[in-house]
């Protein structure tokens, strides 16, 4: 956009193109020999002609001193207007380029301002420091900047107070995920001061002396020295006289009288950070804890907040207790943070739409009695059409840290002042971190979102514990005063403990299965088996349904009961084929069943039978479930001969007739083969059967034994 100033004297240097003003009080002296001939050639307009600098007298030169200047938008060089202006308006010139720049590029075109619109209200002083810095002094420019933009009707939800709660978390995928709304308050589990609530009611509450950070509209910066006794003054006064727009949206009532009016929405407070993890006993007066959760926000007509995202992503509950308001949201893809990081604290933010910058703009308006919830990390502005009282607040919870920690790396790196960010976020950190592992070693069950978010947690806290140990000096001192002494004496063992517990009860095997990994993981196609062994891969494979996962951190319900049967035994005697093991045909046989059926002219055959039973039962959606699983070991002896003999000549036959997914090196040792037969009974999964022959021993001719193990399962 052109920057113009206007010079006030010889004595003051010219403002460079970061904006620095000539008029300001705060004038630079100019310094002299050589510093006096850099000033002398800053002042210097380079289109006028050298004859003519020259010629001009001192005192033409007064008058010179009170001209308007205008600075190209690419080289940032400044000119006199009646030099390059050829007439025109500086006032309605957008973009500004010299000519010289003109003819390097001919993309670039000087731009107009479009026209303003008509309006009865007072025209407003021009700020000349604020165009110097950039800044328009004009609260409508906001509202210029959407005209032609493409903004969407929103598709949030609209809910009953009463559907607000728990379950709603649970049972819907989308929740804490968009914004809603709640047309009545009834249900919700809240309470508000009674309607006819005023200004009037909120300065009677807390003191006219009350101090209060009170913003400029027009330049969205903080107004200094303003008491409540001041804003009711103000408040009062009619809209064509008010000076300027202004907004109060940081008025935090906690502790106060006016606090006892006020309480959150049921479901922030069973979600909030501050409620569950902060002790109570250093919470209240005399106490520093994280107030955040009650705020008191009064806006005039034509008002607007420029685009934001909630200290730490924190989430929002907002409730319109007379007026209106029209917000404007982004959703927090991954793409639209960046853009809104590169957008925020710049330059650019003066005289850009950040809606230009992302995806989709969505637009919500809400009206006395309205209530909305706005989950973590919405980039939103907000725009008051008449006076507005509105109390609301901002709360942690754990269904989206990961968002959470992203938006407090944003703030990091667009450099927000500390007292701009959510107080104590570290320490809140570590107390919920503390009170998450203490559950989880208790073997407290959480959801899917939960357990991924506490993993997140968890390496943050890891990093902080890094800082500990290998940061600066500074930074070592920094992060240990973070950490709360009356909850946690090894903050490093405990970060490292929850990060690991919380693994592994989202069911990983191991690291490669973390968040950090799981990216990687997915395009390999691979699972790392860091170092697991044959027999722990097999039983793995053979394990129950409650460890398999169909989806990431997916877990099937657990089973209500479970009941082993004492196992059977039984011995008798048949006359069957003796099988003739020295070559393949038996096996076949003896796997399908037909091995083993009696006939007349069959050799006497001892049989020793084993039989276990597990039954497993739960309820289901539609009724129960029910799942019984049945394994038997056999053991033929031939000639009355014992049901055992030497394992060694048996594991070549137990390897042919093995499972036959399973791969060679994954099955037991060879002189292991009878053992692991007894001990590797881990039960199969729902809807599978295992079938396992082999022979378990040898005898001489007139000698032989063969055992069979089955297993079946069923579910009703």
């Amino acid at each position: 956009m052109a920057r113009s100033r206007r010079r006030s004297g010889r004595t003051q240097k010219t403002p460079d193109p970061a904006g620095a003003t000539d008029d300001d009080s705060q004038a630079q002296q100019v310094r002299e020999g050589e510093d006096d001939r850099e000033a002398e050639d800053d002042d210097r307009c380079p289109a006028c002609k050298d004859a003519q600098v020259k010629a001009e007298g001192e005192s033409e030169q007064s008058a010179a001193d009170k001209e308007k200047w205008v600075r190209c938008d690419a080289c940032k060089t400044w000119f006199h207007w009646r030099c390059v202006g050829e007439g025109g308006d500086l006032d309605a010139v957008d973009k500004w380029f010299c000519r010289p720049c003109l003819d390097a590029d001919p993309a670039r075109v000087i731009t107009m301002k479009p026209p303003a619109r008509k309006s009865a209200r007072k025209k407003t002083q021009r700020d000349y420091a604020g165009l110097n810095a950039g800044q328009e002094a004009d609260p409508s420019r906001f509202l210029r900047m959407m005209e032609g933009k493409v903004i969407k009707r929103d598709p949030f939800k609209r809910m009953k107070g009463s559907e607000v709660g728990v379950e709603w978390l649970e049972n819907d995928e989308n929740a804490m995920k968009e914004p809603i709304v709640v047309e009545s308050e009834e249900g919700l589990g809240m309470k508000m001061p009674a309607a006819g609530f005023s200004v009037d009611d909120v300065v009677e509450a807390l003191g006219e002396d009350h101090p209060v950070e009170v913003i400029d509209v027009a330049t969205q910066s903080n107004s200094p020295n303003w008491t409540l006794g001041k804003w009711l003054e103000y408040w009062h006064t009619e809209p064509s006289k008010r000076d300027k727009i202004r907004n109060i949206i940081s008025l935090e009532i906690s502790g106060t009288p006016l606090a006892d009016q006020v309480l959150p929405p049921r479901i922030v407070r069973e979600l909030d950070w501050v409620e569950k993890f902060w002790p109570n006993t250093k919470k209240g007066r005399g106490h520093n804890y994280p107030k955040v959760q009650l705020y008191c926000l009064m806006g005039v007509g034509g008002a607007w907040t420029d685009w934001h995202i909630d200290f730490a992503g924190s989430s929002v509950y907002y409730h319109i207790l007379s007026g209106a308001k029209v917000f404007y949201f982004i959703r927090p893809t991954p793409a639209n943070l960046a853009a809104y990081e590169r957008w925020s604290g710049t330059e650019v933010q003066n005289h850009s739409w950040l809606g230009d910058m992302c995806d989709e703009v969505f637009k919500v308006e809400l009206k006395t009695g309205n209530t909305m919830i706005i989950p973590t990390g919405w980039i939103h502005a907000v725009y008051t059409p008449v006076d507005t009282l509105v109390f609301g607040g901002n709360f942690l919870h754990s269904y989206n840290v990961p968002t959470q920690l992203r938006v407090r790396e944003i703030e990091i790196a667009t450099h927000v002042p500390k007292r701009f960010r959510f107080p104590f976020f570290v320490k809140l950190c570590w107390y919920a971190g503390e009170k998450y592992l203490r559950d989880l070693k208790a073997r407290e069950e959480f959801p899917p979102r939960v357990l991924e978010s506490v993993e997140a947690l968890a390496d943050f806290l890891v990093a902080e514990a890094r800082t500990m140990e290998r940061g600066t000096d500074t930074a070592k001192r920094q992060a240990k005063e973070e950490v709360p002494g009356d909850r946690i004496k090894d903050a490093p063992a405990l970060a490292r403990e929850l990060r690991w517990r919380v693994r592994h009860a989202a069911g990983y095997s191991s690291d490669d299965d973390s968040r950090s990994h799981r990216k990687a993981k997915a395009i390999n196609g691979e699972a790392a088996t860091n170092g697991v062994g044959n027999k722990r891969k097999r039983i793995a494979m053979e394990s129950s349904e409650d460890s398999i996962e169909l989806f990431r951190n997916f877990k099937r319900p657990s089973w209500d009961h479970i009941e082993e049967r004492p196992t059977e035994r039984e011995s008798t005697t048949l006359k069957v084929r003796r099988p003739d093991t020295n070559g393949t045909n038996w096996v076949q046989a003896w796997v399908s069943g037909m091995g083993d059926a009696e006939v007349s002219d069959g050799e006497e055959a001892h049989v020793e039978r084993k039989r276990d039973v597990i039954v497993k039962v739960r309820r289901t959606a539609k009724g129960l479930e029910r799942q019984k699983v049945e394994r038997v070991l056999e053991e033929w002896a031939w000639n009355g001969a014992p049901p055992a003999a030497s394992p060694s000549a048996v594991a070549p036959k137990t390897e042919s007739a093995g499972d036959v997914e399973m791969a060679a090196e994954d099955r037991p040792p060879p002189t292991k083969a009878a053992e692991s037969m007894d001990q590797d009974s881990t039960m199969p999964d729902a809807g599978t059967t295992e079938k396992e022959e082999g022979l378990n021993g040898t005898a001489p001719a007139n000698n032989h034994t063969v055992t069979v193990a089955a297993a079946a399962e069923s579910s009703s």
